[in-house]
């Protein structure tokens, strides 16, 4: 799936022992003078987007990607500055953050982080740790927001002295249904909240909220399907209902 069928990048050549649809193929190792390359990447992307009539972005640093597998330990092996220490393996994110804010607005950036997850083998040993510095760090530069995937699995562990430290807007995600997101901001646990699966099943979402109205049930299935109709855009709204 690469271009000219090289290996993907990222912080470490250990593979992954899992097979998911595909076998996944070992990463090749970024050398340390790959990576302000790499960072530029994301510069250039973020200027094509609001070219393009977007009125900002948000960069993706969860859930096994490469900015992520930078930021967890149980992945980053390295030992030059972007790796070992919370500081250096956080260097990348905030690299990343600094050069997208600087092209475009800082008031146009959000990250989305997942400091808890563990997903594709991409854990942290002490994400509590990492979150917060994360929270902390970030306030450097005055992006729009810090979008955080709860931690789901663990009911002792909390976002909120992450959402304490970080001084702009701060966006929850992850298993929220009406109610319970209504109490997160509420309580002031959040600032807003975001839904996915519910949203992607429910496309007039905030009116069924706005109603309380019952929701379609989402069809795990065809998530990651490449159907372009089904599972996409066949849910119902509820004026087919005659609600």
């Amino acid at each position: 799936m690469q271009p000219k069928g090289q290996a993907p990048i990222s912080c470490t050549d250990k593979g992954l022992d899992l097979d998911y649809r595909l076998p996944y193929s070992p990463p090749r190792k970024l050398a340390t003078d790959e990576i302000p390359a790499i960072v530029e990447d994301f510069r250039i992307v973020a200027k094509a987007a609001v070219k393009a009539g977007f009125d900002g972005i948000e960069i993706h640093a969860t859930h096994g990607y490469l900015i992520d597998q930078f930021m967890k330990d149980e992945v980053n092996d390295r030992t030059d500055e972007y790796g070992g220490s919370l500081e250096n393996r956080c260097r990348f994110a905030l690299e990343i953050v600094q050069a997208v804010s600087k092209e475009i607005g800082s008031g146009r950036v959000g990250i989305r982080i997942s400091p808890f997850a563990d997903y594709l083998e991409c854990g942290d040993s002490n994400p509590e740790e990492l979150g917060l510095y994360m929270a902390q760090a970030l306030n450097e530069y005055g992006i729009a927001y810090c979008h955080v995937i709860e931690p789901r699995m663990k009911a002792q562990e909390s976002l909120v002295p992450m959402r304490k430290a970080f001084k702009g807007t701060f966006i929850s995600a992850g298993g929220f249904a009406r109610e319970d997101g209504n109490r997160a901001v509420e309580e002031g646990r959040a600032d807003l909240v975001a839904y996915g699966r519910c949203f992607l099943a429910n496309p007039d979402l905030p009116r069924r909220f706005e109603l309380d109205a019952p929701l379609n049930k989402f069809d795990r299935v065809t998530f990651y399907s490449s159907d372009p109709v089904v599972g996409y855009t066949d849910y119902p709204f509820l004026e087919e209902f005659g609600l």
